[in-house]
């Protein structure tokens, strides 16, 4: 399995360089004394397009460490190694990410390097906020990472240096402010325009990207000395942010699959395998049903449809392995009332690894374009759904909940629970919005405005209201969790950072789960264990360590933090 992924991922890599390759399109190259056959630069909109599919390819899923990610914080579980906390220094989907970053990386200055030499300033910024990206993920993910020498090969630099990762962020932040300076000047002859798959061109949008960016990674770093307090002020006076979801900092994946598949990659996983590649986390379940005692208890979330599509319909026995005989559903998770059918994080139970490809639950129409539950059951194919979801990297109501996170803590101004209640009421909005663009022959439900979402808000208010500090700042980010579905990658950061959401524990107090289908089979909390720590950060890839004469030692991830994990 492992070596099909990163065979899969090699055809992508070099399709890029294939893309990178300039057909004989623009003026420059018809120049009588060039030789257009053999053309020894790109083209500036094919060098952005590509750097674009990398940027949205990085920690997402399928390929990418999304898999990993996306257990880590509770929103699926697996069969594989990331149960548990278990990836190791040789994950393939880790090690690609590695690998994207650092080819893209290469790309990002070869873009530089050529705007610059033609004066067209607005891909310079473009590259320097999308390199600014790029690097903040490589040091959330990793920590020290290569950076002043990682683009040094054509020097004969073959053993780049680890840098600090402290130093690497403020070049980031540093990165944010001269890319955005640039692109609102608009200097160049050419313009980014159809070539710029997030925003056309705009440079308004730009701007308000990197602003809203360098915000959240101000939030990130806020209890670290990097944080700078007049900077972040002068930021918040600006007040130029992501405005409406139009604004949002997204790809869009079409229904396309040739000549090459554009659609989703968590639905391609999830719906285009011959296995079972992605549970549902139960955890995740009891929360939004609200059956978790001590959150939105008994607040049922109206997204649930939207989130996950169950085959089962209510009340159906397991199909699969259920025992028809005895009564017995031979099933790891299953909720009888819903038809929820799923796996629990770290189980050593009996139906953990039975085939269960007519059984279990798939991840619905918002997070990857796939099937709305209409609560009438369906059986999984890849014709099941569009594969049409955005990969959304930083959207309008995420910047909301970060307020609302920086008004509960005191460095913005304002009320946190209204700011809580606007980024709830987006976050509905965003739902609606992806649905409407997957192309789906559902009727689905608007949910904005809908008496169901108003009470469901109207319960959240309610708790924050009569909830302590603490339990405040849990209520922000268990809602923002919720709200980011299918993006997990701030997700991790914020559980690092803040220790919120709670996560499932085996380790801990029973009962870890509350289902109970009132039969003769009970979940059973002695079925679950933890044999890892929690990694707050990952394993440097085994093979950069092995060749890299400047790498450090490998180190352990479950002691080695983050700088601003607190």
């Amino acid at each position: 399995m492992k070596t099909i992924k990163y065979s899969r991922f090699l055809t992508y890599t070099l399709a890029w360089l294939f893309l990178s390759i300039p057909f004989i399109s623009c003026e420059k190259y018809l120049d009588v004394d060039t030789d257009t056959d053999s053309p020894t630069t790109a083209p500036l909109g094919q060098l952005l397009t590509n750097i674009d599919i990398a940027i949205a390819n990085t920690v997402d899923f399928r390929l990418w460490s999304g898999d990993m990610l996306s257990v880590y914080t509770h929103q699926f579980t697996a069969r594989e190694e990331q149960d548990q906390y278990g990836t190791k220094a040789d994950n393939i989907n880790l090690n690609n990410d590695w690998d994207t970053i650092y080819l893209t990386l290469t790309d990002i200055e070869t873009l530089i390097s050529q705007a610059t030499e033609s004066g067209d300033m607005v891909y310079v910024g473009i590259a320097e906020i999308l390199k600014a990206y790029l690097m903040s993920v490589a040091v959330d993910l990793w920590g020290d990472v290569p950076f002043s020498e990682a683009t040094l090969l054509e020097g004969g630099t073959v053993s780049p240096v680890f840098d600090n990762q402290e130093a690497v962020y403020q070049a980031v932040l540093d990165l944010l402010d001269s890319g955005k300076a640039k692109v609102a000047g608009g200097q160049g002859l050419s313009l980014p325009a159809s070539d710029d798959l997030y925003y056309g061109g705009s440079t308004t949008q730009w701007v308000k990207f990197a602003n809203t960016y360098k915000l959240k990674l101000y939030n990130q770093i806020r209890l670290s000395s990097l944080f700078n307090q007049a900077d972040f002020n002068a930021l918040v006076s600006e007040n130029n942010f992501l405005s409406s979801i139009a604004d949002d900092f997204q790809f869009t994946h079409t229904n396309a699959q040739a000549p090459s598949d554009e659609r989703n990659q968590l639905f391609i996983d999830a719906y285009g395998g011959a296995q079972v590649a992605k549970y549902i986390s139960p955890w995740f379940y009891e929360i939004l049903m609200g059956m978790n005692p001590n959150i939105h208890t008994g607040n049922k979330d109206p997204r649930i449809p939207y989130y996950w599509a169950n085959q089962l319909t209510p009340g159906q026995f397991p199909r699969d392995q259920g025992d028809t005989t005895t009564g017995d559903p031979n099933a790891d998770y299953w909720d009888s009332s819903t038809g929820f059918f799923s796996i629990r994080f770290g189980s050593i139970g009996p139906d953990r690894d039975h085939a269960v490809q007519t059984d279990a639950t798939f991840p619905g129409i918002f997070p990857c374009g796939g099937r709305y539950d209409d609560g009438q059951g369906f059986a999984r194919t890849i014709a099941s759904g569009t594969g049409v979801a955005p990969r959304r990297i930083l959207t309008y109501d995420e910047f909301l909940y970060i307020q609302a996170e920086l008004m509960h803590v005191g460095l913005m101004s304002g009320d946190a629970g209204a700011k809580l209640r606007e980024a709830m009421e987006a976050s509905f909005a965003k739902v609606d919005q992806v649905v409407a663009g997957s192309g789906t022959s559902q009727s689905v439900p608007t949910l904005e405005g809908s008496p169901e979402v108003i009470a469901f808000m109207d319960g959240i208010d309610n708790e924050f209201a009569a909830a302590n500090d603490e339990k405040r700042l849990e209520l922000i980010m268990t809602q923002k969790w919720v709200a980011t579905f299918g993006d997990s990658m701030d997700q991790y950061n914020d559980y690092r950072r803040t220790g919120y959401p709670i996560l499932a524990d085996p380790n801990g107090p029973s009962p870890e789960y509350q289902l109970d289908n009132g039969d003769g089979w009970p979940l059973q909390d002695n079925l679950t264990v933890l044999n890892n720590g929690f990694q707050y950060s990952f394993f440097w890839p085994q093979p950069e360590l092995n060749l890299n004469q400047n790498a450090p030692e490998q180190k352990d991830p479950t002691t080695v933090k983050i700088f601003w994990d607190n």
